[in-house]
């Protein structure tokens, strides 16, 4: 009994008017009637199976679309070279560290007999042996660039007719009493559905460099989609969304173009991006977007907790975006000076000189005339 009114009394704390609605306004103001139909949290519990339903749809979209379309571009599994068979070290590997630091190398040199030179290129090689290939970065690239030109279009023939699209003092024109529309439910639906099918499949998407930043990402994205939901900030949420979507299109095609080797493609897609990124990103974003949710409300409304904190919310993602920026530039410059190659957030293979080869036959001599391993 007590654990059941202690629940209660969080429920209602946070489903206090005041922090999701403007002063003198309830819960019961925003009720369906007179027509009108509002947004309501339990809308939101279909996105949840609705996500695991994109996993499927994506795992038959990767097998069937994409690897087939990989397959025309000349894009096939790599063979890499596997490292040699060590019970030392792969225990090491899989309980201790993948990265060790010089004094452990040079603790395991001495208990396989091997140079520590050796010893540094077998985890390299096998740090590389997990990495993802091409074909599962091209097959992830696909999947991404299908839903987010998807849900681009969709955005556009959902917003295209609506007077906030191209007037933002509308958004708060009537708010909180805005009715929601089938085209608003659908688009955050999906939208929420794919961003919760990404946060599940994080750990076995390709990792990146920026893999805890993505996981920031995600959340704060599914926070400001399911905040704004609620407390009715439907039409400044489908703005952001159409506005992120727009560079994301522009990236994963110019992805796909760099795993088929058309260079050519893929730098003129990847300047059309960088460009749009920083229109869409730290333009739009900031001095329309930003600024419609700072600027605008008071006149219409006191603010209140909600209006703070999607504030703050949005400004975390305007970090985020500022912090992909600077990866971007960085790109740009090497596009600039030299020959762009690689996403400077992937996770890219380690590279071996010629002399690796040489001292790793060398290794190998020994593990095949019986002195190079010591086994637990």
């Amino acid at each position: 009994m007590c654990a059941c009114g202690m629940i209660e009394t969080i429920s209602e704390w946070f489903w206090w008017d005041r922090l999701w609605l403007p002063y003198n306004l309830t819960w019961s103001d925003l009720e369906d009637k007179e027509g009108r139909a509002y947004a309501k949290v339990s809308h939101l519990y279909v996105t949840v199976p609705l996500s695991f339903a994109f996993l499927v749809i994506r795992y038959l979209f990767e097998r069937f679309v994409a690897t087939p379309l990989a397959g025309c571009l000349g894009i096939k599994e790599e063979n890499r070279y596997k490292v040699i068979s060590n019970s030392v070290l792969e225990h090491y590997f899989v309980t201790h560290s993948k990265n060790p630091g010089q004094a452990d190398i040079e603790g395991l040199s001495k208990k396989c007999s091997w140079t520590a030179r050796q010893v540094e290129r077998w985890f390299r090689k096998r740090r590389n042996q997990e990495r993802p290939g091409v074909l599962k970065k091209f097959r992830e690239a696909s999947w991404r660039f299908f839903f987010y030109l998807s849900a681009f279009i969709g955005g556009l023939v959902a917003l295209h007719d609506k007077e906030w699209f191209y007037d933002t003092w509308e958004v708060w024109v009537g708010y909180p009493k805005q009715s929601m529309l089938n085209s608003q439910y659908w688009y955050y639906v999906l939208e929420m559905s794919f961003y919760w099918s990404l946060l599940f499949s994080i750990t076995f998407d390709v990792k990146r460099k920026d893999f805890n930043e993505q996981i920031i990402h995600h959340l704060a994205t599914l926070t400001l989609l399911a905040f704004s939901w609620c407390a009715n900030y439907i039409r400044i949420g489908t703005l952001v969304l159409l506005t992120h979507d727009a560079s994301d299109i522009l990236l994963e095609s110019a992805k796909l173009f760099n795993y088929a080797k058309w260079e050519r493609t893929c730098n003129s897609l990847f300047v059309v991006f960088a460009i749009v990124f920083m229109v869409t990103r730290l333009v739009i974003f900031p001095f329309w977007i930003i600024h419609c949710t700072w600027v605008y409300p008071p006149y219409y409304y006191p603010p209140f907790f909600g209006y703070y904190f999607f504030n703050v919310m949005l400004v975390i993602l305007l970090l985020l975006h500022i912090f992909w920026a600077y990866l971007i530039l960085r790109m740009v410059k090497k596009f600039l000076f030299g020959s762009l190659t690689k996403d400077e957030r992937s996770d890219n293979e380690e590279e071996e000189s010629e002399n690796s080869m040489t001292e790793e036959c060398e290794g190998h001599q020994k593990v095949t005339n019986g002195s190079g391993v010591n086994h637990h």
